[in-house]
């Protein structure tokens, strides 16, 4: 296991009581460099969706924890937030709520001479995802994709 993902599952261990304790969901967890600074994100929402004070509750607790339990080895920012609307599929949970809405798949690389799909997503498990695209089944392999998400049209 890597460093990065050693940290986002012990992160993620660490903050569940508290997910729980407030009825939260816990919808990620990342641990990614950007600009020379290392942040730790946490994603939370909840039925009516989160606010700015939901978060404030949750990073202050976390961050005693985090500091108590010190085991990030790197100097990081700790971000806890709303995963927003364009937020990816990533949990069994976020496919299950997802069954016959749009999707938007963007793949690593092309499929029939396309990366970008949308579609109904109609099934799912952990190695595969399918979606009804112009009256058309289509299968992936989630390992091929790089991005599921929700699709919106603005």
């Amino acid at each position: 296991m890597s460093k990065k993902d050693d940290y986002e599952k012990k992160a993620e261990e660490l903050i569940i009581p508290l997910i729980k304790k407030n009825n939260f969901e816990l919808v990620d967890t990342e641990y990614v460099r950007e600009g020379g600074n290392y942040y730790l994100r946490y994603y939370i929402d909840k039925e009516n969706g989160i606010n700015v004070d939901d978060c404030e509750l949750i990073s202050r607790a976390v961050s005693d924890l985090l500091d108590k339990e010190d085991f990030i080895e790197d100097s990081y920012i700790l971000e806890v937030s709303s995963p927003g609307l364009l937020r990816p599929l990533k949990k069994p949970r976020d496919f299950e709520r997802s069954i016959g809405r749009q999707v938007e798949i963007k793949l690593y690389k092309a499929m029939d001479k396309k990366k970008d799909f949308e579609g109904t997503l109609t099934g799912f498990t952990d190695s595969s995802v399918t979606i009804s695209a112009d009256g058309e089944e289509i299968t992936f392999d989630r390992e091929k994709i790089a991005l599921i998400r929700l699709a919106f049209d603005f």
